[in-house]
């Protein structure tokens, strides 16, 4: 027998509770590329037509439509994309291991959003599945 802290008939609402989480979170990264808040010197002359710009589109936009739930499959999925191409394109290049290259968030991200992509939004979500 198996002991279980949280119930399984509260899985989605837990689910659901990680996606508000991370969408907020991840919500900070497009709002520091696009308005400046909060504030992250290295984002202080972003030209929105680059990647980072692009970036902060799709983590603002992406952010968004995941923290209420909406084309929530679709939108990890393309969020999962953006931060693998963040990692290996970015992180692994200075260094092997995500802990001496800082590329621990974006391989997180990546795969928490691979998650939503593939179990769906939980509890608390505009798209009813």
């Amino acid at each position: 027998m198996t002991m279980r802290i949280i119930p399984e008939r509260y899985l989605p609402h837990v689910q659901g509770l990680l996606r508000i989480a991370t969408a907020l979170l991840f919500l900070q990264h497009g709002t520091a590329k696009l308005f400046g808040y909060p504030h992250v010197a290295m984002f202080d002359k972003m030209n929105l037509l680059s990647a980072l710009g692009a970036a902060g589109v799709l983590e603002l936009v992406g952010g968004a439509l995941l923290l209420v739930g909406l084309f929530t499959r679709p939108v990890a999925f393309i969020l999962s994309g953006e931060m693998a191409v963040a990692y290996f394109g970015f992180h692994a290049l200075e260094a092997f291991w995500p802990i001496h290259n800082k590329g621990e968030l974006a391989a997180l991200y990546c795969f928490v959003f691979l998650f939503f992509s593939a179990a769906g939004p939980g509890k608390f979500a505009l798209d009813r599945e």
